[in-house]
């Protein structure tokens, strides 16, 4: 009977050796249907003048004082699929010690353009102001797989052609302005309770955020609002990039009264009047 080490070795050869067929195939199947560029193009216009992925289309964060705006990773993904041969994923290739080693890439078959990016993921979580270590399986596939659609995305703008993107981006403004039926004033209370609901951002945040109150918001308002929302949904940013979070004081002020009450309660030292006076 073979040794565990000697078992793990030919499963790795065998796997090697089947991934290796695999990539021949997907590169011969590409040089025998090579994409027509005019159909692909068409596709993502037609994609793009779709309202649910022009609304998901964009992100925006905030970065060196600056506003950073960009493509998000679902358009990625629909560039590549319309594009057509193009291999992207995320994989890992090892994890010790509490961290994975991840690698994301984007390859174009017919080209033979490739972009990888290899990048490291610990496994941890920051919340209020506090880290705490992941040890279930699942969390830590789910944070993995978080950060590594990031570098994916960056990896599929990279090998498609930028004049593709950019008209990608422009048709998916024109779907958002003119492909809605609902009025402007009920588009923006319902991305007032999206916000409220899922990241705990009240409609006096974002009237602050962009600097009027909602009842004179433009398209152009609800489109930067919308790309905000795109960006935290997708982990590009967190809900303290883009606005004031404060905790009550009254919170505080309740907290300390209790305190002094249980303290009290229990008998604890009470100031003197000669220590008031001083």
């Amino acid at each position: 009977m073979p040794a565990p080490n000697e078992q793990r070795s030919v499963t790795a050869q065998a796997m090697s050796g089947r991934q290796a067929q695999e990539v021949q195939m997907m590169l011969f199947a590409a040089k025998q249907f090579p994409r027509d560029v005019n159909v692909a193009y068409a596709n993502i216009m037609k994609s793009c003048s779709r309202k649910i992925l022009a609304e998901t289309a964009m992100y925006e964060f905030p970065r060196g004082g600056q506003k950073v705006i960009g493509p998000s990773i679902r358009l990625a993904e629909v560039l590549a699929q319309s594009w057509g041969n193009i291999d992207s994923g995320v994989v890992e290739l090892e994890q010790k010690n509490g961290e994975s080693t991840m690698m994301a890439y984007a390859w174009d078959l017919e080209t033979n353009t490739r972009q990888t990016k290899i990048f490291t993921v610990k496994h941890e979580r920051k919340a209020k102001g506090s880290i705490s270590k992941l040890d279930d399986p699942r969390d830590i596939y789910e944070l993995t797989a978080n950060q590594g659609s990031r570098r994916v995305r960056s990896c599929i703008l990279a090998i498609i052609p930028g004049d593709i993107v950019e008209a990608a981006i422009k048709q998916c403004e024109v779907t958002l302005k003119e492909g809605h039926k609902e009025p402007l004033s009920d588009r923006v209370r319902q991305a007032l309770v999206l916000f409220e609901k899922d990241h705990s951002v009240s409609k006096e945040m974002i009237e602050k955020f962009v600097g009027c109150k909602v009842e004179a918001f433009s398209e152009q308002d609800l489109l930067k609002i919308g790309r905000v929302y795109n960006s935290l949904k997708d982990g590009m940013s967190k809900r303290e990039d883009y606005f004031e979070v404060r905790v009550s004081q009254d919170v505080g002020s309740k907290a300390e009264e209790q305190f002094k009450q249980q303290q009290q309660a229990q008998g604890g030292d009470k100031p003197d009047a000669g220590s008031e006076q001083q």
